[in-house]
């Protein structure tokens, strides 16, 4: 990142003193602690920090000893590690959930039906009725939701459901009709209209034909979208997140982040990706990128661009067409050519770039501009990044070492597509995909994640996940093709030192050494102690930011 993206101002500075410690040096003992350094794991059972920073970690007699002064925090047993990182979230999105319908995790679609009819009632004054988090393969439906079937339970109003990885809605027809939306209505590019038997518009739009809705929904005001991101931090905090990256950030959110910065109320260091190379971007690259603001509070350094839809929605974009309809191989959403364009004209501004790409389509894509968008110099440098890339062919892999990408992956996608995710490829396609161990083994780091709230913000989930890669029952036994799995090293580097790295921040970020922030977390058991299966048991029982406790 080029320095000269850095500012100072007085609100920044007014910030670190907000949330700087009392002069004298802290101690935090008795803990069964661990960080990497050197890319190895250190134990230890204490903890110094000073001013916001570590000043030392070690056997907690011997840092009685060398401060004898220090303030004393009784860690009695607790497991402590850094604050982790989470390299692939949506931060609005996370806040916003819990003021729409709540539909995670439903198990039919009569629950999901019965959820939206509740939610009408509680909110009576609400002109659309708004929702997320459907998922028709957890229904066993075999297809998607239809209009009628949500008209049945929003009568009077228009509604639109999100489906659970944000790559389709599923709309009313009142909401069909408010869109002007009709069998005639061509499909976007990059996106499509499903209809039903009959020709007519069957209520769920894929992808880019989400734009035709989205462009009418009432957005949320000023003080909604504040309190969202409030309570997002909130809850980041509570999981054990310090630090965050938010995949795909408005001008709107930007300056929604830096307001809170400078009142002292960002909890999680913001790594925030500028939506797309557009007027966004024009407005907010005219400085430069935006590095450190607020003590290290917030970045905005790095462009997200897409290259395809999700595997649950038949979006993603396949080599192949998919195995169970061989009609479609998914969405495209622009040419080689354009995604080349787009990734260059951020890295002639000096940004990172990260592409959404899920499909082994739209992964050799996205390799293909990267490799010609190289051209421009310094590029190459900028740590450039793959969203997801959920499906790889095999042959593709090797890429990501060849032109220095860092594959930014989510492990909780895997435990949650494998109920569906042969099904959509088949046994074949299956070699190159999630495949985690064999990117570790040709030493591309991995950027862990949770893409929430698509998936939960817990990244123990995700620890635990990479580790075992079966559900939280522990099926299938053994792990689903487990010779992908990580070992808990691995995925504890992804979550805290690459995902640092893959931030620019690993020197600030990420470890427990001396000299970095005192971001970090006390658990009610230690990580490195409890058997793989109760990894996603742990719970955060006190977060700390910059030696200052926010949870």
């Amino acid at each position: 990142m080029k320095a000269a993206g850095r500012r100072i101002t007085i609100a920044a500075l007014l910030f670190s003193v907000a949330f700087a410690t009392d002069a004298a040096p802290t101690l935090v003992q008795n803990v069964d602690g661990y960080t990497l350094a050197d890319d190895k794991l250190v134990h230890f059972t204490g903890l110094v920090f000073d001013n916001g920073r570590v000043v030392r970690t070690g056997a907690a007699a011997e840092l009685h000893r060398a401060f004898p002064t220090a303030k004393v925090i009784e860690g009695g047993g607790r497991g402590l590690l850094p604050g982790l990182i989470d390299a692939h979230g949506h931060i609005m999105g996370l806040g916003l959930q819990s003021e729409t319908a709540e539909l995670t995790e439903t198990r039919s679609l009569a629950e999901a039906q019965q959820r939206i009819q509740a939610y009408g009632v509680a909110h009576p004054d609400a002109a659309w009725v708004i929702g997320a988090g459907w998922n028709q393969v957890l229904w066993g439906l075999g297809r998607f939701p239809l209009a009628a079937e949500l008209d049945a339970v929003t009568p009077g109003r228009p509604a639109v459901m999100e489906r659970v990885d944000g790559h389709a809605k599923w709309l009313n027809a009142a909401a069909l009709r408010a869109a002007g939306i009709t069998r005639s209505t061509p499909d976007p590019v990059g996106g499509r209209i499903e209809h039903d038997a009959n020709g007519d518009p069957s209520g769920i739009l894929v992808d880019n034909a989400m734009e035709l809705i989205d462009r009418i929904v009432p957005p949320p005001s000023p003080a909604q979208r504040r309190a969202a991101v409030l309570g997002a931090l909130r809850h980041m905090n509570s999981v054990g997140l310090t630090s965050a990256v938010d995949a795909g950030s408005s001008a709107n959110d930007v300056a929604l982040y830096r307001k809170l910065a400078d009142e002292g109320l960002l909890s999680v260091r913001i790594y925030a990706m500028i939506a797309g190379v557009g007027s966004d971007f024009d407005q907010l690259a005219k400085d430069g990128p935006l590095v450190g603001y607020a003590d290290d509070r917030l970045s905005v350094c790095a462009v997200k661009l897409f290259a395809d839809g999700a595997l649950g929605s038949r979006g993603a974009a396949l080599l192949a067409p998919y195995s169970d309809n061989p009609d479609s191989r998914g969405l495209l959403f622009q040419s080689t050519a354009a995604m080349q364009a787009n990734i260059e004209t951020a890295l002639r501004h000096g940004y990172q770039v990260g592409v959404h790409a899920i499909g082994d389509a739209a992964v050799h894509q996205v390799l293909d501009a990267f490799e010609a968008a190289y051209r421009v110099p310094g590029g190459r440098a900028l740590r450039n990044r793959i969203e997801h890339a959920q499906i790889v062919a095999p042959a593709d892999i090797p890429r990501f070492k060849q032109l220095d990408l860092i594959a930014s992956m989510q492990p909780t996608h895997a435990t949650s597509d494998m109920n569906m995710a042969e099904d959509r490829l088949g046994r074949e396609r299956l070699r190159g995909a999630y495949a985690w161990h064999t990117f570790l083994a040709q030493g591309t780091r991995i950027a862990g994640g949770s893409d929430f709230p698509v998936e939960s913000d817990n990244p123990f989930f995700g620890l635990y996940s990479a580790v075992t890669r079966s559900d939280h029952a522990g099926k299938p036994v053994g792990g689903w093709h487990a010779e992908e799995a990580m070992t808990l090293v691995e995925a504890f580097r992804a979550f805290t030192t690459d995902a640092a790295y893959a931030d620019h921040a690993e020197t600030s970020i990420g470890s427990l050494e001396p000299g970095k922030r005192a971001d970090f977390i006390l658990t009610d058991r230690s990580l490195f102690a409890v058997p793989p299966s109760d990894i996603w048991k742990i719970r955060v029982e006190q977060t700390w930011v910059a030696g200052r406790r926010v949870y």
